[in-house]
């Protein structure tokens, strides 16, 4: 099995930290991506959400925090003055959502990165499967990380969306079904 760092795209510095494997690279702008807390992090996860999916995309703001934060894992991703730019959550349930990166950042692999570590963690805890219930226009974001359509066409806070799924480990426990 591939180490965490080859996984997430990433390598151990000397304090231990992981640093992305291409920041430093001429014209690549550095992101830090780290583990949140959502008590300690809450105002930057809220932050990025809300400039994202409530103001954006106009999600109604009691869809878009739906009291299952706490029970999540959650990432950020920092520019080099710790302004926050990403988001992304993983519920017990296997489920990944809620990523989100300003547009300013977008198509720099900040989602791919985000992605990555909460892939990496889900295969670490020895889940079977991942899934997410992706916007229909960014199907082939997941799909280039190994996510399958499993659903027919639904509806989510006004936007079109279909689930998908991607396997992870072959001898994995079974996840808690969301329906």
């Amino acid at each position: 099995m591939a180490s965490i760092e080859s996984r997430i795209g990433a390598e151990r510095n000397v304090s231990g930290a992981f640093r992305p494997s291409w920041q430093g690279k001429a014209g690549m702008r550095p992101i830090r991506i780290r583990e949140a807390s959502w008590p300690a992090d809450r105002m930057a996860l809220e932050t990025v959400r809300r400039e994202v999916f409530v103001k954006e995309q106009n999600v109604p703001r009691n869809l878009e925090f739906d009291g299952r934060d706490a029970d999540a894992l959650h990432w950020l991703a920092f520019t080099p003055k710790d302004e926050p730019v990403g988001t992304l959550r993983l519920l017990p349930s296997g489920q990944i959502g809620r990523a989100a990166v300003l547009s300013a950042y977008r198509g720099r692999g900040v989602g791919s990165r985000l992605l990555c570590h909460a892939i990496a963690v889900a295969e670490a805890h020895g889940w079977g499967e991942a899934w997410v219930n992706a916007q229909y226009v960014r199907r082939g974001f997941y799909a280039a990380h190994g996510f399958i359509v499993i659903s027919d066409l639904f509806e989510d806070a006004g936007i079109p969306h279909q689930r998908m799924l991607r396997r992870l480990n072959r001898d994995a426990r079974p996840l808690q079904r969301v329906t």
